[in-house]
């Protein structure tokens, strides 16, 4: 009979033997042309930088497959180019200021791009994979603004994958979801970012890139996929870390459920004379996109594959994805000058506007605002209450969440306006993604007329500050102070994802959220000044909000 201690004798050298027969496995150097699963690919070097661009991580989602989950890719012979980007997503100009790098829109959009530094399979670097913002009506990962190369320099492998979008990637119906294999539909653009997470398991490890060390990104919608993705059962094992900015699928946002999802896309074909759903398979793309508008899609369904419960609901329970978190939002996300639809800024007229949402709580939220005289409707505690009705909110009650399951959590306010628009850009004011646009005539005439907007980061204004792209954006006169910025909020990015923790020499101190510091949650401030802060105040106006978000559930 074996022994105890000849037990633990042959465990040690079983132990030692794999560990002497991992070490003494030969890395394979990482060139520009890299085999993976499905095939060779073949990239270029620019700048120090290897990048792989308009890579398939899905079949092309045509024909037979238009509202279907994504299949797998089809290997290929030879070695594939990957050297453009492929398509970008079909979608209408929703947002006219967007930049693309696609050749051209299509539903064949399914493609992501790597940039990477490593030389060797041994370099095991951390990976971090952005999903675009757009209202889940727009955009692309070929966008300038979240290129890898700057997060790849820092030692991150920096990824962007497209997504179906608008009518294509959210349109439910009945018959899609009889036919489907597990009864649902209307998700296909979640289960998009699943599956380009599900190959970048697979492949990264070819790219000098750690399969166990995958974090991912999102702004705005791609903010509000991350926590799903941190949610559901198909993607929340896969990754090491999540970032959100701006946004999360979380209270007071309701999923829809397959029933209501369904109902919803018969009457959207009804309501465009579309008589069958075999009908509106038989169109084109363009056609159906001019017939079908991507405004009204459910923002997630309750399909009982890729969620069966809502968001709030998993993290509840603590059974969301079991990794550190950073995650917040900007200053200006939101305006009070929305609500007050060009009466005058005094504290009555705010609180007029915001009865017909809070009603009887009217006065006990701006309490805890601190809204309580004229001066306060256009300070930055008018700004923080518009804000939160947008994107602050959600964000930081999945913070709270995740805190409270005992994870940590990393939480910032982006606080630094963009800078002037470039004067070469002539009379133009900055746009919503990030480009500019012609002042109209109303804007010019107001600009002599009403007080001037408090100074802020509005919505989507951070990502090429911490992505590090601010020359990728020739629209704005970016000053030295916008780089360090933007070198800080880097650096965070990138020892987020190497370590779980954005701390590192030379920068600020960032203190995790945990159970135990929840009432005066600290908060890094990221600005010319960045600085962290606790704000007990601010909790309690968070705790209100919830408060009054309950009581209409």
């Amino acid at each position: 009979m074996m022994t105890k201690e000849f037990r633990t004798l042959a465990m040690l050298a079983v132990a030692g033997l794999a560990v002497l027969s991992a070490c003494t496995q030969k890395a394979t150097e990482v060139t520009l042309q890299v085999q993976t699963k499905y095939g060779i690919l073949e990239g270029f070097e620019q700048d120090g930088v290897k990048k792989f661009l308009g890579v398939p991580f899905a079949q092309a989602p045509v024909g037979d497959l238009r509202w279907k989950a994504p299949q797998p890719v089809q290997p290929w012979e030879g070695i594939r180019e990957a050297k453009a980007f492929g398509d970008d997503p079909m979608q209408p100009n929703v947002f006219g200021d967007m930049n693309f790098r696609g050749s051209g829109r299509s539903e064949d959009c399914l493609y992501l791009n790597i940039w990477t530094t490593a030389s060797t399979t041994a370099d095991a670097l951390p990976v971090l994979i952005y999903f675009n913002g757009g209202g889940l009506m727009a955009g692309s990962g070929s966008e300038p603004r979240y290129d890898g190369s700057s997060i790849a320099k820092e030692g991150v492998i920096g990824v962007t994958a497209n997504y179906r979008e608008g009518v294509f990637g959210f349109f439910a119906h009945p018959e899609l979801t009889a036919a489907s294999d597990y009864k649902g539909s209307g998700n296909f653009g979640f289960l998009d970012q699943v599956a380009a997470i599900q190959w970048v398991k697979e492949n990264i490890a070819a790219f000098g890139g750690d399969p166990k060390r995958i974090n991912i990104v999102g702004e705005s919608a791609g903010s509000f996929s991350v926590s799903l993705l941190m949610c559901s059962p198909l993607s929340k094992n896969l990754i090491a870390g999540a970032l959100l900015s701006s946004g999360a699928e979380v209270l007071p946002y309701e999923p829809a459920t397959q029933a209501a999802a369904d109902s919803a896309g018969a009457a959207l074909l009804a309501n465009a004379g579309i008589a069958s759903l075999s009908d509106a398979m038989a169109l084109n793309a363009d056609s159906l996109q001019k017939i079908l508008p991507p405004r009204g899609m459910a923002n997630v369904v309750l399909d009982g594959y890729f969620m069966s419960e809502s968001a709030d609901a998993v993290f509840e329970k603590g059974e969301q994805a079991q990794v550190p978190l950073l995650a917040g939002w900007n200053s200006l996300e939101g305006h009070p000058a929305q609500a007050l639809q060009g009466q005058a800024p005094t504290l009555q007229n705010f609180k007029n506007a915001m009865k017909a949402r809070f009603g009887d709580m009217t006065d006990e939220i701006f309490a805890a605002y601190g809204i309580a005289a004229d001066e306060d409707v256009l300070s930055q505690k008018g700004l923080d209450l518009a804000s939160d009705l947008f994107t602050g909110f959600p964000t930081w009650k999945v913070c709270d969440y995740h805190a409270k399951s005992g994870l940590p959590v990393y939480r910032y306010h982006y606080m630094h306006p963009r800078p002037q628009v470039s004067a070469k850009m002539g009379d133009k004011v900055g746009a919503l993604a990030g480009g500019v646009r012609e002042k109209t005539a109303e804007e010019k005439k107001a600009e002599a007329q009403q007080p001037a907007i408090a100074p802020g980061a509005v919505h989507s204004a951070d990502i090429e500050y911490a992505m590090g792209t601010l020359d990728t954006n020739e629209y704005y006169d970016w000053q030295d102070e916008d780089y360090a910025i933007s070198k800080l909020f880097l650096s965070y990015y990138a020892n987020f994802c190497k370590t779980g923790n954005p701390n590192g020499e030379g920068l600020p101190q960032w203190t995790a959220i945990t159970k135990e510091n929840l009432d005066a949650a600290p908060v890094m401030k990221i600005d010319v000044e960045s600085a962290e802060v606790a704000s007990p105040e601010k909790e309690n106006a968070y705790r209100t909000l919830e408060k009054f978000y309950r009581s209409k559930k």
